[in-house]
């Protein structure tokens, strides 16, 4: 269950806080809808419960914090807003990629495809899914780890009325097999005929918590919708007809010619159109909500007959679930099955209103009306006939899946790799740089002037860093900065837990991309020098040991830059940004340092070492660390890992900060 206490939050300069002391619960096995218009907080109150909103107040998921659960996306599904994820990746290595950071078999992503409908359309990108078909996906996302509670933000936003059942026919099945499911909608209607609790909230305040069969009582009033020409003429005449019946009628204008009668029938309206000869272009009775100024759907309003259908068919969706809840569930829709128009409530307004006897007479029209003659099968008949049969378009739930609750370090590692080959912004980018590097080359070899060493990683000095170096820098700029820029992939939603595991996974990818990088674009370098000018540009250089030291050190050190850089600051740009930084900002602050005045050098550095450990180094192995040395001795080297080690310890520090909070 969900239990949610004193949400608040933060107030904007002089206005009022979005969501002022709100608690509720959301018991187990059942849907709970949080029901408001735009602005009265849903959408808040549900980021101040994942705690992705800066407030006040506790939200206990089955007794815990969504912080202190180890596993968040195993215990809570959450679906906010669009269904994020990359355009270009498919449906399927989508879900194979969410599987490897749940730490779920990736058969689980083949089992959630076939449970809302999408395997045929396992390998479409996710940039051609239409809506309805968008938010079957995001539910799969939702379902992937089998979590016991479902929080989504307005589910049935655009879709069709065979989605909208389908939709709310699987959070019912959820429901039925034990689970807890929250969502949120504006349709006073829809929550009554879907949900088993109606939460109200208004302006950012709770206005009414109810069981749905009160809600629909209270809350939602029978009336007969009329259309006419002579709308005016008609008002006055149901108002006098009904201060003669001593009954209590209310009549409303629309907007046009259209009247809302509330307290009567659609045989007492007709007849009195009739006597006086007014034209009546429509008559109908409607399920309303309280009356004018309240929230309503889209639409607005919605035949009887259609809304007890709608709900009939609800109600038959999840009948292929599992039997041992069943009695409880056809309760519970039998409830739910009940129109609101049975239900006569005492009118809070009227324009003509009686004593004594009319409150009787109105509540007996009002039950005529509902059930009609007892020749003719009425709606509930049928949509009792049509919950015998389960619907075909909603299969099965897929089966609970066993994890194992120690973290792994392969399926970080797995993740990486599926988000960073599932698309192909890595391949794009690795051949620009390639094409960028060869021309490059070739035109500085053409000018002249430019060292044989630079010439080879076609480094102009024109240039702070080398295309190689930056395409790395951008490659770890991406590792982190997709997530945040598609937040079903964000660490601070829970999907992908912000863990040490996590990132040296990222680092371990940024790192063997960078070195192929590194290693490709000195190859097709010296290749298309040879191709061009001949043997003597493509010669290696005698101390090709110690530049391929610094080489592959750049090139490894922007990505790592990029990659602590973008989850550092949450932006692709901003990591992009940090790699550019070291050479034009980091290089020269450096160098000013290293050039001041100095009483002592580090000159000879590796042979002292060699000295202090009294060893052989095996293969030449002093070499390495002579290299070594001299990069970190270099101005760049030197910056570069300076700023390595302050994006690091940013990193750290916020992770252990956000996990303190």
């Amino acid at each position: 269950m969900i239990q949610a206490i004193g949400l608040t939050s933060n107030p904007r300069k002089e206005f009022p806080p979005a969501l002022d002391d709100v608690s509720f619960e959301a018991q187990a096995g059942c849907v709970t809808a949080l029901l408001g218009g735009a602005g009265a907080g849903k959408t808040t109150a549900l980021r101040l419960m994942l705690e992705l909103q800066q407030g006040r107040g506790v939200t206990f998921f089955r007794g815990r914090p969504l912080h202190r659960m180890a596993h968040p996306s195993r215990e809570v599904g959450v679906l906010l807003g669009d269904v994020p994820g990359h355009p270009a990746r498919s449906v399927r290595g989508h879900l194979r990629m969410l599987c490897a950071a749940a730490g779920v078999p990736a058969r689980r992503a083949d089992e959630v495809l076939e449970v809302v409908g999408l395997v045929s359309l396992r390998d479409e990108r996710l940039g051609t899914l239409s809506r309805g078909m968008d938010r079957r996906f995001g539910l799969a996302c939702t379902l992937l780890a089998d979590p016991h509670t479902l929080v989504l933000d307005d589910p049935a936003e655009g879709l069709t009325t065979r989605e909208r059942r389908w939709l709310h026919g699987a959070l019912r099945a959820h429901a039925t097999q034990g689970g807890t499911v929250l969502l949120t909608t504006a349709d006073a209607k829809e929550a009554a005929r879907t949900a088993d609790r109606v939460v109200t909230l208004e302006r950012g305040r709770l206005v009414a918590d109810q069981d749905a069969a009160e809600f629909a009582r209270t809350r939602l009033r029978p009336r007969v919708a009329v259309r006419t020409p002579h709308a005016s003429r008609l008002a006055t005449l149901l108002g006098k007809q009904a201060r003669t019946a001593h009954r209590s009628v209310e009549v409303v204008r629309e907007s046009g010619n259209r009247l809302s009668v509330y307290g009567s029938s659609c045989a007492d309206v007709g007849e009195i159109a009739f006597r006086n000869g007014i034209l009546v272009h429509q008559l109908a009775d409607e399920i309303g909500d309280m009356g004018p100024g309240s929230d309503t759907g889209p639409d607005g309003m919605e035949s009887r007959a259609d809304a007890e259908g709608r709900a009939a068919h609800d109600d038959a969706a999840p009948a292929k679930a599992d039997a041992g809840a069943g009695s409880r569930r056809r309760r519970g829709a039998a409830r739910r099955r009940t129109p609101a128009g049975d239900l006569a409530p005492a009118p809070e307004r009227s324009q003509a209103s009686g004593e004594g006897q009319g409150g009787g007479a109105a509540r007996e029209d009002a039950h005529e009306t509902s059930h009609g003659t007892e020749s003719e099968p009425s709606a509930r008949d049928a949509g009792s006939r049509a919950s015998d049969h389960p619907a075909h378009d909603l299969p099965d739930l897929p089966p609970p899946i066993s994890v194992r609750p120690a973290p792994s370090p392969l399926r970080p590692l797995r993740y990486e790799l599926r988000r960073a080959l599932g698309v192909g912004t890595g391949f794009v980018t690795t051949g620009l740089v390639l094409v960028v590097s060869v021309l490059t080359a070739v035109v500085l070899a053409r000018i002249g002037h430019t060292p044989h060493a630079r010439l080879l990683v076609a480094w102009p000095r024109e240039l702070p860093l080398p295309p190689a170096a930056l395409g790395a820098g951008l490659l770890g700029a991406i590792a982190f900065g997709d997530e945040f820029r598609h937040p079903a992939l964000a660490a601070d939603r829970g999907t992908v837990p912000r863990r040490l595991g996590l990132l040296a996974a990222k680092l371990l990818v940024a790192s063997a991309t960078a070195l192929v990088l590194a290693v490709l674009t000195v190859g097709c370098n010296i290749e298309v020098l040879y191709l061009v000018y001949g043997r003597e540009l493509a010669e290696v250089p005698a101390d090709w040991l110690s530049l391929s030291a610094s080489w592959i050190g750049l090139v490894v050190g922007c990505a790592w830059a990029g990659v602590l850089a973008a989850g550092l600051f949450r932006s692709t740009t901003a990591g992009l940004a940090a790699v550019v930084t070291v050479p034009i900002v980091v290089v020269p602050l450096v160098q000013k340092v290293l050039e001041g005045p100095s009483v002592r050098t580090a000159a000879g550095f590796p042979l002292r070492l060699r000295e202090v450990l009294l060893s052989q180094w095996p293969f030449g192995g002093e070499r390495y660390l002579a290299a070594v040395a001299r990069v970190v001795g270099q101005p760049v080297g030197g910056a570069l890992t300076l700023s390595l080690a302050a994006l690091l310890c940013a990193y750290l520090f916020t992770t252990l900060r956000s996990r303190v909070r």
